[in-house]
């Protein structure tokens, strides 16, 4: 019997992220509309030191690390992206839903002033 996973796969979403106009590309699109930004999603193969600037950068959204530059040109017809983000939506939380295991930066808990 074939889990739920492998009947639904996330990438039946894809087509409609174009369609609905949800997709940002590259770093600097998504420095510039982080009041937007739902999740960043990065390719497997992305530096490290690159890998390490995202998280900093974009500490307060979801990072996810899944599918490489080949996938991102299949799925969304982009060449040669690393970086990509959703804006806030309904399809954006059911993507990171289904993405969320591949989460590689955990939730910034803000410090509260001992009083």
């Amino acid at each position: 019997m074939a889990t739920e996973g492998s009947i639904r796969p996330v990438e039946r979403l894809f087509p409609f992220v174009l369609r609905a106009g949800i997709l940002m590309i590259g770093r600097d699109t998504l420095g510039r509309n982080k009041g937007k930004l739902h999740f960043v999603l990065i390719t497997e193969d992305i530096s490290e030191a690159v890998r390490a600037e995202i998280l900093v950068d974009f500490k307060h959204y979801p990072v996810v690390q899944h599918y490489g530059p080949a996938d991102l040109e299949r799925h969304f017809g982009i060449k040669g992206a690393k970086t990509i983000g959703f804006t806030k939506s309904g399809l954006a939380q059911s993507i990171y839903a289904e993405l969320k295991e591949y989460r590689i930066n955990q939730p910034v808990t803000p410090n509260r002033a001992k009083g």
